[in-house]
């Protein structure tokens, strides 16, 4: 499982398609557009920022990312 990415540099990466801020979730960044879906692999601690690299996930587990990723925010 990947180390947190700096919270510097997770402030500024977005999701090349949609623009819309990144939370990470093991060694993935996903998109919080719940109208794309997308993540984006981390590979030996380098985030890979291309839409080609990245996959659609299903709704169900965008919205298990999403919830996760507001409680952590809110503890």
């Amino acid at each position: 499982m990947a180390d947190p990415l700096d919270r510097e540099l997770l402030s500024i990466l977005v999701c090349p398609e949609s623009h819309a801020p990144l939370v990470q979730v093991g060694d993935w960044l996903y998109s919080t557009d719940p109208a794309t879906r997308r993540r984006y692999p981390i590979r030996e601690g380098i985030p890979i920022m291309l839409i080609d690299e990245s996959e659609v996930v299903e709704q169900e587990e965008f919205a298990r990312v999403m919830k996760q990723a507001e409680e952590k925010a809110t503890t």
